[in-house]
């Protein structure tokens, strides 16, 4: 048997997916500009406000929205915003929790 490594041979750590802790100033930058983009559709008269985001956990990527009403978030607008973070943090394949905590909670 040849003792070299095959090349071809992908390892474990191939496998697995790459967590990264992205910085608060760049996710908002990036939640700010898809915002800007497509705004949150409104609800009884109501918009959704972002105040800020940052990520609380990395294995997985969890991402925290400091909102005025989380109740204003619709699934297709959450799913909106995960695709961009994916697109903008090279996240394709990786789970992402999306977490919305009302302003004061």
């Amino acid at each position: 048997p040849d003792p070299t490594p095959r090349s071809d041979t992908l390892s474990l750590h191939d496998a697995l997916p790459i967590y990264k802790q992205i910085k608060t100033s760049v996710l908002n930058e990036i939640i700010g500009e898809a915002t800007t983009l497509n705004p949150a559709p409104s609800y009884k008269g109501k918009r959704l406000k972002i105040y800020y985001v940052n990520q609380v956990d990395t294995a997985p990527p969890k991402i925290l929205f400091h909102v005025n009403d989380k109740t204003l978030i619709h699934f297709s607008y959450e799913r909106y915003i995960e695709n961009k973070i994916r697109e903008s943090f090279d996240l394709e394949g990786t789970p992402i929790v999306l977490q919305f905590k009302n302003r004061g909670e």
